[in-house]
């Protein structure tokens, strides 16, 4: 039994007549009769009999009719009630460059959906940054990606935070799109002599490259260091130079397949881990709680339908023990 089943029959008993039953709750006729005839079926009694002025409930039916409208106002003061309490609050959220543009919109789609009543405070900066802002409770959650914050956890040191990995990226060369073509994959190896523009050390994705340059024994040709994303594309667009970076670096160029050439870094090591980081459990809201599930499904949903290219997920929902 259904409660759009009990609000059908309310509505038949209270107009008199199925025709108008149907007309008043936009329905066919005759899917509203088969769903009375199926309540009936579920409760093997008769619960409305013709009339020459239309239907009329039996002894049955204006016994269920009485109870059936106690349901439905019980199930709209329950909505109410739900409605009333809905999770409110503020949840800071920090973000690189490359990760906002991929998941920032969707994850404030996600949560205004979701969690209307939640306002969310959005912050697109450089890992570092965000590391220094996570560290001064100015963000409740943020996605970084220095692997050594994930050693100390394990380790059993350092901060008080909630440190999980979220999702493991491959990395590119990206050239602009007039430079001699690009093989469909590279190794870090035969990067010794390319001219790169990247971010500076502090900053996760710097961290992650020069632990693969120094496995592959050489030292990158740096021609300028940048940290912001939108100036270091520009400069590769401009020829200045090629830039290592995850697919997402070229999630806001809606012509990036003509403007950029890519190849993907073949070396293991040369994949960045992103790890979704927030304050201890204990100082987490409900809000962020809540919010920090959001983005894991987010995640999970942007990887699974194959809009977050060279990515492979890893973080399933939390529970109560990824403190650190």
């Amino acid at each position: 039994m259904e409660l759009r089943q009990l609000r059908y029959f309310v509505r038949i008993v209270e107009l008199g007549s199925m025709s108008r039953a149907a007309a008043d709750l936009d329905m066919v006729q005759s899917a509203l009769s088969q769903q009375i005839t199926r309540l009936e079926g579920e409760l093997s009694t008769r619960l409305l009999h013709r009339t020459p002025r239309g239907v009329a409930p039996t002894e049955a039916g204006v016994a269920f009719f009485r109870e059936a409208q106690l349901t439905l106002r019980h199930a709209e003061q329950a909505m109410r009630v739900a409605q009333q309490a809905r999770l409110s609050g503020t949840v800071s959220v920090g973000l690189a460059p490359t990760t906002s543009a991929v998941l920032g919109l969707p994850l404030m789609q996600a949560m205004r959906e979701r969690y209307p009543d939640v306002r969310l405070h959005m912050v697109e900066s450089m890992s570092g940054h965000l590391t220094a802002m996570l560290n001064a409770r100015q963000l409740d959650l943020a996605v970084l990606f220095d692997t050594r914050l994930h050693q100390t956890r394990q380790a059993g040191g350092g901060r008080r935070w909630g440190v999980m990995p979220l999702l493991e990226e491959d990395l590119f060369l990206v050239r602009r799109g007039a430079a001699p073509r690009l093989p469909a994959e590279i190794a870090i190896a035969d990067l010794a002599d390319e001219p790169l523009i990247l971010p500076t050390g502090p900053h996760g994705l710097r961290s992650t490259l020069d632990t693969a340059f120094a496995g592959a024994g050489i030292s990158p040709r740096v021609v300028l260091e940048v940290d912001s994303l939108a100036m270091v594309m520009a400069a590769v667009d401009a020829g200045l130079g090629s830039t290592l970076q995850p697919w997402a670096a070229l999630g806001r160029y809606p012509d990036a397949a003509q403007r950029f050439q890519c190849a993907r870094l073949t070396d293991a090591p040369a994949r960045r881990v992103n790890l979704l980081c927030s304050l201890s459990e204990d100082e987490l809201s409900p809000a962020a709680l809540a919010a920090r599930v959001v983005l894991i499904h987010c995640v999970r949903s942007l990887v699974g339908e194959g809009r977050w290219f060279g990515a492979t997920a890893l973080a399933t929902v939390p529970d109560t023990h990824h403190t650190s």
